[in-house]
């Protein structure tokens, strides 16, 4: 697959293919309304982000930090600092 995402609904289609263990074991837990009966969506983009599992109606975002997210931790807070602009 072409790693140059035009559509980041492709890009979200192969996260959500390749999940890590944790993702997996979250997902889990949050699909089908199972906590308080709120929807969880998986790898939806917002804006130029990619986001683990959102919940509109909550207006909530969780992010499965791994390794990845201990070595640029500027980055994750850019990325904070962005969805919480948008609410």
């Amino acid at each position: 697959m072409d790693k140059g995402y035009k559509r980041p609904t492709a890009r979200s289609r192969e996260l959500r293919l390749n999940a890590t263990d944790a993702e997996r074991k979250l997902w889990a837990q949050l699909s089908a309304r199972k906590i308080a009966g709120v929807r969880f969506n998986r790898q939806l983009p917002i804006g130029p982000l990619i986001c683990d599992f959102v919940s509109r109606s909550a207006k909530l975002v969780i992010e499965v930090d791994g390794g990845q997210h201990a070595v640029d931790v500027a980055k994750d807070e850019a990325r904070t600092a962005y969805l919480e602009t948008r609410g």
